[in-house]
């Protein structure tokens, strides 16, 4: 079997200059590297990562931490990480709490502490002070997508101003009964994620000095199934109903569109409704929503830790500020039927 002195005599460089290249520690030329990659492929020679890790004091392993895998923004998250980790020649261990409170603290009491990893990300987790000390004291470069976190690099989007600007598109057509669809209190442990969209559209039907009503005002579980029950029950009151709908997520928003299809309702003839996201579906569903992009949230998390771990430098810091998002204006949204 081939060793890495074989693959320096082959690409004519040193045996240090070898482990630089291929581990990816340590400053070598694109060409070099090149070179040196070609003769370990042509000998078959494989890096040993824990002689690496012995010798640099990195695993070139990144810790994830998670409330679940089961949504659409927590696997897409994920996809990005990984693809990116892949990309970057680092391992991902996956700690999925599965929003059980015993996960959460047996994950930063103990297994982040004892695992070998170079560095953590968080999705959707505040950080309590005692878990920002935990991973304090064991010095390892933290990012978090999902909020701001004192001392913590964080990668968040405006879910305040982004609903805000929903509403508003909604009242510009000329909608005044516009209900709102958000999610169960379980989904406002962390960021309050339900409160800053909740937040946001009541703002704008107040500066608009439109009634906020307090039975359009509805929660779901941020799942298309419970948007669906809510969404139909709310269209077979014998009363007054709302001509648009504001709904916290992409998935509570196809719900919306399917309960109108069943209740012989048109969209957006009868009923608008948009959604914020920008799930991989929303286009096919004609659904006006905010984007955030979550594979590259996960792809500019990977690319802060590298950062922070000294292995590149970035072009633009995503922690910086709000992560940009984008206002797409699709066909589930138009002004509302004339009495």
């Amino acid at each position: 079997m081939a060793g890495i002195k074989d693959v320096a005599l082959r690409a004519g460089v040193s045996a240090a200059t070898v482990s630089r290249a291929l581990s990816g520690n340590g400053k070598v030329s694109p060409g070099t590297r090149a070179r040196v990659q070609q003769a370990a492929e042509e000998l078959g020679y494989v890096v040993s990562f824990n002689a690496s890790s012995l010798a640099s004091g990195r695993s070139r392993n990144i810790g994830v931490v998670v409330p679940t895998v089961s949504r659409w923004f927590f696997s897409t998250v994920l996809e990005g990480i990984a693809g990116e980790l892949i990309n970057a020649g680092y391992d991902l261990t996956l700690y999925d709490t599965g929003g059980q409170e015993q996960h959460r603290a047996s994950v930063f009491s103990d297994l982040l502490l004892r695992k070998r990893l170079d560095a953590v990300i968080t999705v959707t987790l505040k950080l309590s002070d005692d878990e920002v000390r935990q991973l304090a004291s064991v010095d390892k470069p933290v990012v978090a997508i999902g909020g701001f976190i004192p001392d913590i690099a964080t990668i968040r989007v405006d879910d305040f101003n982004t609903t805000t600007l929903l509403t508003e598109h909604l009242i510009e057509l000329g909608h005044t009964r516009i209900a709102f669809l958000g999610g169960s209190e379980e989904f406002d442990v962390d960021f309050k994620l339900t409160t800053a969209r909740q937040d946001g559209f009541e703002y704008a039907l107040d500066q608009a000095n439109l009634e906020v009503r307090p039975e359009w005002l509805l929660a779901a579980n941020f799942t298309t199934e419970g948007a669906y029950r809510k969404i139909r029950s709310l269209l077979s009151m014998p009363r007054e109903r709302p001509t648009a709908v504001v709904c916290a997520s992409d998935e509570m928003a196809f719900g919306a569109l399917m309960a109108a299809r069943d209740s012989g309702i048109d969209v957006p003839g009868e009923l608008s409704v948009v959604g914020m996201d920008g799930h991989d579906l929303s286009e096919l569903f004609g659904l006006t929503t905010f984007s955030q992009d979550a594979r590259s949230q996960g792809i500019w998390a990977v690319r802060k830790i590298l950062e922070l771990l000294g292995e590149r430098a970035l072009e633009r810091d995503p922690t910086d500020g709000f992560y940009p998002t984008e206002f797409v204006v699709r066909s589930t949204t138009a002004p509302p039927a004339r009495p």
